[in-house]
């Protein structure tokens, strides 16, 4: 049985089935291992992991631990209560499909442009900001037509470019995050250059130790940890980066108890833009496929942002970037009380708990069904009559969610 401790409830004895923290968190080779003695568990408390898991079949057991099913069921139950009567605050002025054929260009010109960037920064070139502030303007506008389409596109990377990939969906979604937290158009441009520039210390970090498909050694994370550093004095060097995208680079690794680097600052001590980053980093690092692990569906991902809120985010900061991009975000495939299965194409404008979904499985008769959409803030007869129980792996019914998109 799977359970959820505190890390003082460890023990030696006790199998980890989870470390429960995002891969840039912790300097370990495994996230499940056996507990052989007190200095694991005090490397594990020193090095700011606060909650995990452990396997009672293999290991020690804890009394009166919560289940790992009684702990999904209530946070399932908390971002419910959380989202309920809040509608997607994201007004689309144009439909999806429409906007996604220019998504693709805006996406596939910031992956070049970030690329170039990066390789310059390797050859110990000057960052171009006037290639930025272009691409940038670019992805703001977008985001206003229809924040939807260059957020679901971001999902899709290929492993050996997810570095620039990764800056570019960052930047997408700091944008769709400033926005719905109410800033104004400027300060969402230079939260958007934090964004596409937050890794851009990576390239002073070796190749070797980037790209490494194997766990990193305790000299190597640290080396890895220093992009944060010396990101930020790469963006201090450069003439016109905005005071924004400086703190974005030097704090999107800081986490609000304190456990984060490379300054350890806790709460406000952690710029508002630093920790709207560092929720965006993690959720975009969660939810992509890297060489070393697999990612997880956004919903999955959100649900760990929640529970991570506790600790190591600002809880009213997660709530409010689950209500930004919903709790089952454009693309989700998810089940309905039907029995039918549907990719998420629009967020609920009254409810985020009742988007419109596009059907094209029925899980009942394990067939395709003509893929319809469904309203399901509507009754029966009238188009709705249904709700979401749940969300599903997309490659265990072999359904491509991005082909009902526009995207592939």
């Amino acid at each position: 049985m799977i359970k959820r401790i505190r890390s003082e409830q460890l023990k030696p004895g006790m199998y980890i089935h989870d470390l429960n923290r995002d891969w840039t968190g912790h300097p370990y080779p495994f996230s499940a291992f056996m507990v052989d003695d007190e200095k694991a568990i005090q490397k594990i408390i020193a090095d700011g992991i606060r909650e995990l898991y452990i396997d009672t079949a293999k290991g020690l057991d804890a009394q009166h631990a919560q289940t790992q099913d009684e702990f999904d069921a209530e946070i399932h139950h908390q971002i419910t209560r959380v989202v309920k009567g809040h509608g997607s605050k994201s007004i689309s002025q144009v439909p999806l499909m429409e906007e996604m054929v220019v998504a693709k260009a805006v996406h596939s010109e910031a992956n070049h442009v970030i690329h170039d960037i990066m390789m310059d920064i390797r050859l110990g070139k000057q960052i171009e900001l006037e290639k930025v502030t272009p691409v940038v303007e670019q992805i703001t506008d977008s985001i206003f037509r229809n924040q939807d389409a260059l957020i679901a596109l971001s999902r899709i990377k290929r492993k050996d470019d997810y570095t620039f990939q990764h800056s570019v969906s960052v930047c997408a979604l700091m944008v769709a995050f400033c926005r719905a937290m109410g800033y104004e158009r400027d300060v969402m441009m230079e939260a958007g250059i934090g964004g596409l520039l937050h890794d851009i210390g990576k390239m002073k970090v070796p190749d070797s130790i980037l790209n490494k498909p194997k766990a990193l050694t305790e000299e190597e994370f640290v080396i890895i940890r220093s992009h944060a550093a010396l990101g930020r004095d790469l963006l201090l060097q450069t003439p016109g980066v905005p005071e924004i995208a400086v703190i974005i680079a030097g704090q999107h690794h800081e986490r609000y108890d304190g456990t984060g680097y490379p300054d350890r600052l806790k709460a406000d001590e952690i710029s508002q833009f630093g920790q709207l980053a560092s929720i965006v980093d993690v959720y975009d690092a969660l939810t992509s496929n890297r060489i070393y692990h697999k990612g997880m569906e956004p919903a999955l991902a959100l649900k760990k942002l929640f529970e991570w809120s506790k600790f190591h985010f600002d809880g009213n900061l997660v709530q409010h970037f689950i209500r930004t991009i919903g709790i089952y975000p454009v693309g989700t495939l998810v089940t309905l009380e039907s029995g039918l299965l549907g990719i998420v194409v629009k967020p609920g404008g009254k409810d985020l708990l009742h988007p419109i979904v596009r059907v094209m499985f029925d899980k009942t008769i394990e067939a395709p069904v003509m893929p319809h959409d469904v309203d399901l803030s509507l009754p029966l007869g009238k188009g709705g009559g249904d709700r979401i129980v749940g969300h599903e792996l997309p490659e265990k019914w072999g359904i491509d969610p991005y082909k009902f998109l526009g995207i592939s």
